[in-house]
């Protein structure tokens, strides 16, 4: 066994990349995404003061530019176990490869130029990989809302049965909590800035000093830094860092897409429990080591706890953004470290997940209509005393005459274990005689416009936004394990 696989399989791996997310979004927040950022950024910063006339030579940006990719990630490595300082040691190992422009890397910059701009490019970069499956998952719920559209089902309040409605329909709720996040994604990404060039608690005085007090040439490097990183402005006013309440308010999004995720994907673990619908079933695969039989919901389960850490996540943006001390303290800097790409990294295998149940979900027409018919009855005793009411009868003695009958029907279908015999019971009752009783339990009497609401839907929010993003449908969605 070779040393790295000795090494694998001694030290803890983190379940989010060896079994959950994807290879995009763990590449996202992989160190050579993020050191390369960080040369990118140095280039940047370097070329815009060369633009804005300091002393840097076209050989010498050059020379940055060739090494931006081939991290050195040993050496530097070894020297930030010397200095104890992250920036400080890649500084260094850049420097090492880059002699001739050693002197003028992080020019007037401070460690929060590169860690900071680094993480809102690849927070957006994220954002815009969660917006596709977001965009993929929602167009895979609308296509099931499509074709259920009008299957009449039981629906629920307080998980007690309530009046029917359509497997369509619930697709159609499940969809729509995803709209939303998917509207909270967008409008973060518009309003995502970058930090700049601020300087080293926001004043930008070291770049004053740079260009010899010349306002305009600081005010321009931030600009021009801002645009060559892809944003279209930058914070106005920063400390050290940029607004923490940004990974505050970024928590709250994918929070959000969790709290989506786990409704759906317990709405299905209960609809398995009464045989209704299914999440995807392998032929081989296995649902328990003991008892054979079992078709656990593995796929929703893990959707859930997936979203109950992310749930847990989004504590840490507002107590970080509620304890940075004046301009900035570095306690927010070992936590942003995990939560940040755990967050994003547990979102993505979360919505994969849904992607992926909602394109498998196996319905089951024929239970669904047999534990409809075995509430119906009591759902249309409404029904059946207009009717009774529109031939004649007293409605008050009618009314009840009808809970009479429900009350003895529940109470041996509780104590006696007896089918519903509330429609034999009305049937041989004279005051509901001449009803056609299986005419007024048609369920599609007791849907109310749940079809009509589905094509609306799809019409109105769906189709919209399989027109703006086409070109991102057609996402495949595996599971790993």
């Amino acid at each position: 066994m070779g040393t790295q696989a000795k090494m694998s399989s001694v030290f803890y791996d983190n379940p989010l990349i060896e079994r959950y997310a994807s290879r995009e979004m763990a590449a996202l927040w992989g160190p050579q995404r993020k050191f390369s950022t960080w040369r990118k950024l140095w280039v940047i910063l370097a070329e815009t003061q060369a633009e804005l006339g300091l002393p840097i030579t076209p050989e010498q940006l050059e020379e940055l530019r060739q090494h931006v990719d081939d991290i050195n990630l040993d050496v530097a490595n070894q020297y930030e176990r010397q200095l104890r300082h992250d920036v400080m040691a890649h500084i260094r190992a850049y420097g090492d490869q880059c002699p001739r422009a050693k002197g003028i890397i992080h020019l007037g910059a401070t460690s929060c130029y590169v860690t900071d701009n680094t993480d809102l490019m690849l927070i957006r970069e994220s954002f815009l990989l969660l917006r596709k499956r977001l965009v993929n998952v929602i167009d895979a719920l609308g296509r099931f809302a499509e074709r259920w559209r009008d299957q009449p089902c039981l629906a629920f309040t307080h998980f007690q049965p309530a009046q029917p409605t359509t497997v369509g329909k619930r697709a159609c709720l499940w969809a729509y909590d995803f709209v939303l996040d998917l509207e909270e994604v967008e409008h973060r990404l518009s309003s995502l800035k970058a930090r700049g060039a601020k300087g080293t608690t926001g004043t930008q005085a070291s770049f004053l000093t740079l260009f010899e007090g010349d306002h305009g040439k600081v005010e321009e490097l931030d600009r021009r830094v801002t645009a060559k990183m892809g944003f279209a402005e930058s914070y106005p006013v920063t400390g050290q860092t940029y607004p923490r309440k940004v990974d505050s308010q970024v928590l709250d999004v994918l929070s959000g897409i969790a709290q989506s995720a786990h409704k759906m994907a317990t709405d299905i673990r209960l609809l398995a429990h009464r045989k209704e619908i299914e999440e995807p079933f392998e032929t081989t695969q296995v649902g328990s080591s003991a008892m054979p039989y079992k078709r656990n919901p593995m796929r929703c389960e893990r959707i859930c706890g997936l979203a109950r850490f992310v749930l847990s996540l989004q504590t840490s943006g507002p107590m970080t953004a509620a304890t940075q001390w004046l301009e900035r303290t570095l306690d927010d800097s070992a936590n942003r470290r995990l939560v940040l790409p755990q967050a994003f990294l547990a979102a993505d295998a979360i919505l994969i997940l849904c992607q992926n149940v909602v394109q498998g979900l196996v319905v089951y027409p024929q239970v669904i209509e047999r534990n409809l018919r075995w509430e119906l009855p009591f759902l249309a005793t409404e029904e059946i005393l207009m009717a009774a009411t529109a031939r004649g009868g007293d409605r008050q003695e009618l009314h009840e005459r009808l809970r009479k009958h429900s009350q003895e029907a529940a109470r041996r279908i509780k104590e006696e274990g007896a089918e519903n015999d509330l429609l034999e019971r009305l049937a041989s009752d004279p005051a509901f005689g001449g009803i056609n009783l299986h005419e007024v339990l048609d369920p599609r009497r007791f849907v109310g416009r749940a079809p009509q609401q589905v094509d609306d839907f799809i019409e109105r929010v769906v189709r919209p936004i399989r027109q703006r993003y086409g070109a991102e449908l057609g996402l495949t969605a595996e599971v790993k394990v």
